[in-house]
């Protein structure tokens, strides 16, 4: 469903994280058909999908599986030197597949 690069997962692994959390990734389509994503620690719910990629323990509710089937999440250097997570969505209209 979501993989984790291992960039990210080291990223994410160094995070000091609550007993009993999972990164939670969400997103939504706006009206205007972009893609919006969001991601934090969270407890699991009883209807969540649990996946584990690179060590990474994932929840996703059910009503964003659909949108986020196949995304990758990484970690890479952005413009100016700074890093970031960003989100690889081949369901994405805009999607860009990552290089490399």
């Amino acid at each position: 469903m979501i993989k984790v690069t291992e960039a990210a997962a080291k990223q994410i692994l160094q995070q000091e994280k609550i007993e009993n959390t999972s990164l939670r990734i969400a997103g939504k389509i706006n009206p205007d058909g972009t893609y919006e994503y969001g991601m934090g620690f969270d407890e699991v719910k009883e209807d969540d999908v649990k996946i584990t990629s690179e060590r990474v323990s994932l929840i996703v509710a059910p009503e964003c599986r659909e949108m986020l089937e196949d995304t990758v999440l990484d970690y890479v250097e952005l413009e100016g030197g700074a890093f970031g997570f960003i989100f690889f969505n081949p369901n994405d209209p805009d999607h860009k597949a990552p290089k490399g």
